[in-house]
């Protein structure tokens, strides 16, 4: 057989050209839906609170920066622009600066101890002790009571003629505190309640952080002979900065927005005859439903949330000076493998 017999016949439909790279593939319309979905859902279950926070947060916070730059009329539902006016007022008012001192009076009153407190509860959590869920769900019955009752409760029992505290105090041959009339007990009656709502709460929070701490540091530290108050001091506490800058962020958040205890230490409401638990929510409630000045009441609240916004910057500067290398694990860590080492 010749070489041109033996040569293969290549008929035309074999001449194309083969394929470059992979035929495009069309996708079916329940394969886009498929994607889309997978894309978008994510989204769409996340939506509704960001919708319900444009609603009632954002809104209302941009319509009440408009208002507090005009007089406004709440019958007519407009206003007449005036500037700067209304925060001037504000600032040149003595009120606002005995409510602000008696503000910050009561924060500090409450917020140190209710912290000492919070850590003490939360040490006693930690250990092993019996019905441990029964005492965590004690902690916290406080907070899950109604704000007004316990103001009530407590005001009765801080009482100046027949108060508890007045009366055991008298039996026990100590004259009795007028808690409604000098302003340092009248803060530290306030404070009280403050605590008594809210040291549960944290301590359960600080709880979890304690819960979260490796037990071989505890187990190390016990083998080199260090007592349960050193292994709180040298490994609880440097877990917890995180958690505790956390708690004390909030803490003054909530201690600079304080309302209820002082709205209902005495029955009239103002902050005392002579403002002496006078706090800014109180007098900026004071003023936008005593005196029906919205112009004004919006301006203090701008006035509140610049203060309570520096205040969380001094926070998070302190924040980033503490929290170092995970609250100081990493330098237990180390200790160890160097104590390996030798």
């Amino acid at each position: 057989m010749t070489a041109t017999e033996a040569r293969p016949v290549i008929s035309s439909q074999d001449s194309s050209p083969p394929p470059v790279g992979r035929p495009r593939s069309v996708l079916s319309f329940r394969n886009r839906l498929s994607r889309w979905d997978l894309k978008l859902s994510p989204y769409l279950y996340i939506s509704p609170f960001f919708i319900m926070f444009a609603i009632v947060g954002l809104f209302p916070i941009a319509f009440t920066a408009v208002i507090s730059l005009q007089e406004w009329d709440l019958v007519r539902n407009s206003g007449t622009f005036v500037g700067l006016e209304q925060y001037v007022w504000i600032l040149n008012d003595p009120k606002f600066w005995t409510a602000l001192r008696n503000t910050f009076s009561i924060f500090v009153l409450s917020s140190v101890p209710q912290l000492i407190l919070a850590l003490f509860i939360a040490a006693m959590l930690d250990r092993n002790i019996r019905a441990k869920t029964f005492w965590r769900m004690s902690v916290l019955l406080p907070f899950v009571m109604a704000p007004v009752a316990v103001a009530l409760i407590f005001s009765n029992m801080f009482g100046d003629n027949h108060g508890l505290v007045n009366n055991v105090l008298s039996d026990l041959g100590i004259s009795p505190i007028p808690w409604h009339k000098d302003p340092f007990w009248s803060h530290i009656a306030i404070a009280t309640m403050v605590n008594f709502r809210w040291t549960g709460y944290n301590a359960l929070i600080l709880l979890a952080a304690m819960q979260a701490v490796p037990r071989e540091y505890y187990e190390a530290a016990t083998v080199d002979g260090a007592n349960a108050f050193r292994q709180f001091i040298s490994i609880t506490l440097p877990s917890l900065r995180p958690t505790l800058i956390f708690v004390i962020i909030t803490s003054t958040i909530g201690g600079l927005q304080i309302f209820d205890e002082p709205r209902m230490f005495d029955n009239t409401g103002e902050g005392g005859a002579a403002q002496q638990w006078l706090t800014i929510t109180l007098y900026l409630y004071n003023i936008g439903w005593g005196e029906f000045n919205f112009g004004r009441a919006a301006a203090l609240a701008w006035i509140l949330f610049a203060i309570i916004l520096a205040i969380g910057l001094i926070n998070l500067f302190i924040t980033r000076r503490l929290v170092r290398d995970e609250g100081g694990r990493g330098e237990i860590v180390r200790r160890r493998r160097k104590g390996a080492q030798r």
